[in-house]
């Protein structure tokens, strides 16, 4: 039902209008021995309909029956006007072959929108921005077989993604230090503890491009220190297209297992959610605690289709739609251990996994072009992602299993739907004038529906519930709800014009504001066991029952009480409010043909106020900060000549802790519990860049990247003094840097003139040093809590010194549709801090490790392309360290085994 609208969009967007017909060819360039000539103006004279040629020179209009003039321009080159007569239903087809011109061209109106798909087409555009940034496309990302927008994003020069997270690092820097925005809006966490929408959640079916901004601008909300990604969702234009995709996927580790055990309840879609017990007195669960088994192979398939169509004599209407439904399943074995400061385990296991993961996504783009002044663009983007896992540790549990005669079980599964709606628009006024605005509305619902943990200890040939605390054995539900309304609108006023018709400067001013708010509620039922006996761990249903509950074998009590405890359900419940609001004034100044300026201050005032009532602090309580800050920005470019850029950046920003952060909840994972700070508040960022890039030649750069960054009072997390070890979020110290180069290679290792064969290689490399003040003594007088870390030093947690990315592809064309592509790529990062070490323990470290990607693809004919990708082959260890004094303890170790897929997409 939710995705009915979409898919009679998906229809409508296919159904011709009318009797029509297309005009289409191929463009080349005379002056690079009639290579295609990518990007050329292709107008009809007169009208308002246009597009641009591809990367291989093509493109394609479609239109009514009529006596047109077809314009293909290109800057620097002859401007050529091909008059031709089209009927109704016709295919014409009009090449031409473009010379370089004597002068250069003016006057010319861009009555389109370039795609950016393309590598080519990003780098011309890095290549004459004046702002700092880095680009991935649609081409990029398929060439190097990724599927979502996280590994798209790791793909790029200090860039890592975290083992088993979602966390995304940015020159070393964390969640907390990074943004996220679709077109340049924001939007909402789906994770209570993280800033940042996991990325992961968007296929790039739906992303155009992604610019990953690590030099701030005043466009760009304060709250950035590491980088801001920027997802472009897909516009189309053109003739009518229906696309159909498909495939599999399977994991080795998973493919191999025989048993393939998880939660009952959720369903393989991952939509369902089961609801909380109303009662404590009777057993009202709606899951059985028995695990079910699935078979470990994952599908995928996809829909998608648009359509243009003329509306009047000046309007066009481009219209988009896509529906995608994608699943996986993993499995690991390994260790887990939580030790202590002398490498003595309290908690050590040998671990196994069940995992099931879905992604189910939902697109809807129109885009009005009224004139060639004005522009409107709609998108509504819908994502569900589920996650699955069943948990075994097998071995001590310190005080419940002394002996190796431990097991512990744990079932998780969560549910985050993702509801965008923005609403665009673009209007010039006249040619010094434009402005642009955009409104969002943003809805993010995150579920944790029956989450089952239970203990267990071998012992007289079975096993027995292992009860150390009530809480060892639970069931427990969690929900947030979170909306935001943001609005961003900018208006440009070029000044200053000179004899090209051209301007030297561009004054812009604008405001910004979004507006959030989150609720949170948990329950946890707690079974008390009162007559242990022998159990089955995969038959819990035979003790878990109404009849043992009435017999007394078990009590359930929340942390409120029993049964007779007239509050016993009232959840635990957090609450935020966050609104920040900012005015912005950027003065771009082209002081000659080689240096442009752009200096700016944008000032935000925050608000941030959260409320609480937990089982650590049960009475209603809030805390919250109100301020100002005043952001100045600096860049500078400077064209050494055609092919060379030197770059300048420099610009002050702050960091937010997070509404999760400040609220005294806990919650408790298997080896970890984190609790909130109210104490807890924001950091400041200096930042500076200095940039060299040299474009040698089409879809090629050089760049050498230098950067630091000074942080006051820095956030980290960090294990404070407590009768459990209990994590929370602190200002650990007065300040931190880091410092660090980026190196970027893109080279066409070999591209002949008929381009039947091409080889083309990718580097990207950083080496970064971080370092933070750590204070015990700040800690313990700015908050309530007590820290003692085990160093006065350390760098930052996610860090890693070294970061590779390296990628080789070779393109071979057989004819003008039929074409073969195989890229291997390598990622390799250093050691990294997982967690900062307290009370003489070292620090948690992630060591080093590197991953291969094959990826195979093949386009036969016009219409049916083939893929296949076998990623991790080398499948390495995956081990965690905690670097004690007296030797290093390993306390999480495990392989992720070989991911294979097979995909084939048809496009009607």
């Amino acid at each position: 039902m939710k995705f009915k609208f979409l898919f009679f969009t998906v229809l409508f967007s296919i159904v011709a209008i009318g009797q029509t017909g297309t005009v289409s060819g191929v463009i080349l360039d005379k002056e690079y021995a009639n290579e295609p000539l990518a990007f050329a103006n292709i107008t009809i004279k007169g009208t308002s309909q246009g597009t641009s040629t591809d990367d291989k020179g093509k493109y394609t209009l479609t239109l009514k029956p009529g006596n047109y003039t077809l314009v293909i321009a290109y800057l620097g080159y002859e401007t050529k006007e091909i008059p031709f007569t089209l009927k109704a239903n016709e295919k014409k087809i009009i090449n031409h072959t473009l010379e370089a011109s004597g002068v250069q061209l003016k006057d010319v109106v861009v009555e389109y929108t370039v795609k950016k798909e393309t590598e080519q087409a990003l780098l011309q555009e890095q290549q004459k921005a004046v702002e700092i940034k880095q680009s991935i496309g649609a081409q990029e990302m398929s060439k190097k077989g990724v599927s979502d927008v996280a590994a798209a994003v790791v793909k790029t020069a200090g860039v890592t993604k975290q083992e088993g997270t979602s966390n995304i690092y940015v020159r070393g820097l964390g969640d907390r230090y990074n943004s996220t925005t679709l077109n340049g809006l924001p939007i909402p966490s789906n994770n209570p503890e993280k800033k940042n929408i996991s990325l992961d959640l968007f296929n790039v079916d739906i992303v155009e491009y992604i610019s990953i901004d690590k030099v701030y601008s005043t466009k760009i909300y304060g709250d950035f220190a590491g980088g801001n990604v920027d997802i472009i969702s897909k516009d189309f234009s053109g003739s009518g297209f229906l696309k159909l995709d498909t495939g599999v996927n399977g994991n080795t580790n998973a493919l191999g297992q025989n048993n393939f055990l998880l939660q009952d309840g959720p369903n393989q879609f991952g939509f369902n959610k089961s609801s909380a017990p109303n009662t404590i007195s009777q057993f009202g669960f709606e899951n059985s605690l028995n695990p079910v088994s699935k078979t470990p192979i994952g599908l995928n398939f996809g829909l998608s289709g648009g359509n243009s169509f003329k509306v009047g004599e000046t309007s066009t209407l481009n219209i988009f739609s896509t529906v995608s439904f994608g699943n996986e399943f993993s499995y690991r074995e390994g260790i887990d251990r939580n030790v202590n400061s002398i490498g003595t385990p309290t908690k050590d296991f040998r671990s196994e996994s069940f995992g099931y993961k879905t992604n189910t996504t939902g697109m809807f783009n129109a885009v009005y072009k009224i004139n060639n002044a004005n522009k409107l663009k709609y998108n509504f983007i819908f994502i569900n992602s589920s996650e699955q896992s069943n948990n075994n540790y097998e071995g001590t549990i310190i005080d419940i299993a002394d002996n190796d005669n431990g097991l512990l079980n744990r079932k998780t599964y969560e549910v985050n739907s993702v509801y965008i709606n923005q609403l665009l628009g673009e209007h010039k006024f006249s040619d010094r004038t434009t402005l642009n605005w955009g409104l969002s509305y943003n809805t993010i619902t995150s579920d944790m529906p029956d989450r089952i943990q239970n203990t267990f200890r071998f012992e007289n040939g079975g096993y027995v519930f292992g009860q150390n605390q009530i809480t060892d054995n639970h069931r427990y539900y969690q929900n947030l709800v979170e909306n935001e309304m943001a609005a961003n609108v900018s208006f440009d006023i070029k000044f200053k014009k000179k004899d090209d018709e051209t301007y030297k400067g561009k004054f812009t001013f604008g405001y910004s504001g979004r507006f959030k708010v989150r609720d949170f509620e948990a329950t946890q039922f707690n079974f008390r066991i009162l007559q242990n006996q022998t159990v089955d761990p995969n038959n819990l249903d035979a003790f878990f029952n109404q009849a043992n509950l009435s017999n007394g074998a078990f009590e359930i009590a929340t942390f409120r009480g029993n049964q007779f405890v007239p509050n016993a359900l009232t959840p635990q419940v957090y609450s935020g409010i966050q609104i920040i609001q900012g005015g912005f004034g950027n003065i771009e100044y082209n002081f000659n043909d080689k240096l442009t300026a752009v200096v700016g201050l944008r000032t935000e005032q925050i608000f941030q106020e959260v409320e609480w009532n937990t089982q650590i602090d049960p009475i209603d309580r809030k805390d919250g900060f109100d301020r100002v800050e005043f952001l100045p920005s600096a860049i500078l470019r400077y064209g050494i000549n055609e092919k060379n850029n030197l770059r300048f950046g420099a610009s002050k920003t702050y960091t937010l802790p997070q509404i999760k952060e400040r609220a005294l909840f806990v919650y408790e994972d298997v080896t970890q519990i984190k609790v909130g700070n109210p104490d807890l508040y924001p950091s400041e960022d200096y930042n500076v860049d200095l940039k060299w890039e040299f474009f040698p030649a089409k879809e090629e750069v050089i760049s050498l990247t230098t950067f630091g960054k000074y942080i006051i009072n820095p956030i980290n997390e960090v294990t404070i003094s407590s009768a459990t070890n209990d994590i929370s979020f602190i200002n650990t110290g007065d300040f931190g840097y880091v410092a660090g180069v980026e190196l970027e290679v893109r080279k066409q290792l070999f591209n002949p003139d008929n381009e039947k064969n091409k080889l083309s290689a990718g580097l990207n490399v950083s080496y970064m040093y971080t370092n933070q003040e750590l204070s015990s003594e700040k800690v313990r007088r700015e908050t309530r809590y007590n820290v003692e870390f085990t160093d006065e030093e350390a760098s930052f947690s996610g860090a890693s010194d070294l970061l590779l990315n390296a990628d080789v592809s070779f393109l071979r064309n057989f004819g003008k549709e039929n074409n073969f592509m195989a890229t291997i790529a390598y990622s390799q990062f250093s050691d990294r801090i997982y967690s900062l070490g307290t009370n003489t323990r070292g620090n948690m470290v992630d060591k080093s490790f590197g991953t291969l990607d094959l990826i195979l693809r093949s386009k036969i004919g016009e219409k049916l392309n083939f893929s296949f990708a076998a990623k991790n082959l080398l499948n390495p260890n995956m081990e965690r360290v905690q670097e004690n004094a007296a030797n290093d303890v390993t306390v999480q170790s495990f392989k992720r085994g070989v991911n294979l897929s097979l995909g084939f997409n048809y496009q009607f």
